[in-house]
């Protein structure tokens, strides 16, 4: 059922721009009659519609609600300073007052707002859920089709500044030859997509659905691509082997041998015979297993305890910001008037997006659904490139790489960024996308595509 709030959120629906040939037809019984899309189950919009119909989608959040926020963030009541002067007890005071000041006195949301409604948006049934996506076709013959999937705490706006660059590659440096078209989904229980009612959407079910959604875009060939529950995703994809996946892109990928993973889950020491570049990822992965894991744990076991994270947007920001070392240093620079890839404003719409769609523990369920060990190799065996960032919570060796992936079709290692890479260094990223699946091009995938 919707909620009344669902439902504002959702109204005002237009057509989007960008609509092409392929998917007119699709589309053409939509043209006559204007459709009430709402985030969240949609039950009622989705009786009325064929089961796979794809509805156009527009943000239009109530101001009512902003207002709500920003006199929640200023009636916070803020606990004592910690006792260190490091992070060893968690997010600090400081940093979090200083977000507080600017998330409710100076940020916009009605920017993200506008951004987001300018870009071609839809909503379509799988399995009884409303997903949530953006599509965007590039004006570029033989455009290479790529879905890629976001994380936690990340979303849609992760990947928002590589649209353009992927679609319209001869306006940022590339040729037209580099061009793909882009699916960017909302993870179930995520931002505009509905949240479940009943447990079974793990990442090996969300795969599924991604296939089911290329090929009702009409992509008979395409790629996949994902960092954090976008690996897990885009793996299981992969394991699943659908003949019309080509190959993954992977930025945090499931590489750590048994050995490996056996020591580091009960506390041993490291195997002997490490290189130093495996060494490195042994240190990461030892920080991470001993200081960083405890948000996974928690959602990972009792989920649904989480209610001061749907109360309290400054819960919720806390929450998100203790989630990997780096990305809090970076963020804690941003705001310290030091911005690195990201902006003030960038970090404030991911987590407004969570607050206003009240997605804080729905999205928490997916750490709950998963049973996969994330780290462990998943044996795939299609082709896979792996771009490795320094900043990740853990820079994949090549030698490990290698052997998790026989058929390893792409491996670079990066100067600078970290877990929300497409987020943080864009034109990065994009540059690895488009070295990444060079070889999986050919004159066939035009056709197969029509």
């Amino acid at each position: 059922m919707q909620t009344k709030t669902q439902n504002r959120l959702t109204s005002g629906v237009t057509l989007r721009r960008r609509i092409t040939r392929r998917t007119a037809v699709a589309l053409l019984a939509l043209a006559t009659s204007t459709i009430q899309v709402m985030a969240g189950d949609g039950s009622a919009a989705a009786a009325k519609e064929d089961a796979n119909a794809i509805r156009p989608f527009h943000v239009n959040v109530p101001k009512a609600k902003l207002t709500d926020l920003r006199k929640r963030i200023n009636a916070t009541v803020w606990p004592e300073r910690e006792t260190v002067t490091d992070t060893s007890q968690g997010v600090q005071l400081a940093m979090m007052q200083k977000l507080a000041r600017y998330w409710a006195t100076d940020y916009d949301w009605r920017k993200i707002e506008a951004k987001l409604n300018t870009l071609p948006q839809f909503i379509t049934r799988i399995d009884g859920l409303d997903i949530h996506f953006i599509h965007v076709r590039s004006k570029h013959q033989g455009a290479l089709p790529v879905i890629i999937t976001h994380g936690w705490p990340g979303s849609i706006i992760e990947q928002l500044k590589i649209i353009e660059p992927l679609t319209n590659p001869t306006a940022y440096g590339g040729k037209s030859e580099d061009a793909f078209d882009v699916v960017i989904p909302s993870l179930p229980g995520y931002g505009f997509s509905g949240k479940p009612t009943a447990t079974g959407w793990d990442p090996q079910h969300i795969a599924r659905a991604w296939v089911v959604l290329m090929k009702r875009l009409g992509y008979a060939k395409f790629v996949a691509q994902g960092g954090d529950w976008g690996d897990a995703v885009s793996e299981q994809m992969a394991l699943q082997a659908p003949p019309e996946l080509l190959g993954i892109h992977v930025n945090m990928p499931a590489t750590v041998p048994a050995d490996v993973a056996k020591a580091l889950k009960y506390g041993e020491p490291p195997p002997s015979g490490l290189s130093a570049e495996e060494r490195h990822a042994w240190d990461q992965l030892d920080f991470f297993y001993r200081t960083g894991l405890g948000y996974a744990t928690a959602m990972g076991n009792k989920p649904q305890t989480l209610y001061g994270i749907v109360d309290s947007p400054v819960g919720l920001a806390a929450w998100f910001l203790d989630h990997d070392i780096r990305s809090y240093e970076l963020i804690t620079r941003t705001f310290d008037g030091k911005p690195e890839g990201l902006t003030r404003d960038d970090i404030l719409d991911n987590i407004t997006l969570y607050w206003l769609t009240g997605t804080a523990i729905s999205s928490a369920r997916l750490f709950w659904e998963s049973k996969l060990a994330f780290f462990d190799v998943k044996n795939v065996s299609i082709p896979v490139a792996v771009s490795v960032f320094p900043d990740e919570i853990y820079a994949a060796p090549r030698s490990w790489t290698e052997r998790a992936f026989p058929k390893l079709i792409h491996y670079n290692k990066l100067d600078k960024g970290g877990h929300f890479a497409a987020w943080e260094q864009p034109e990065l990223f994009v540059t690895e996308l488009r070295s990444a699946f060079k070889s999986l091009r050919s004159g066939q995938l035009t056709a197969a595509n029509q």
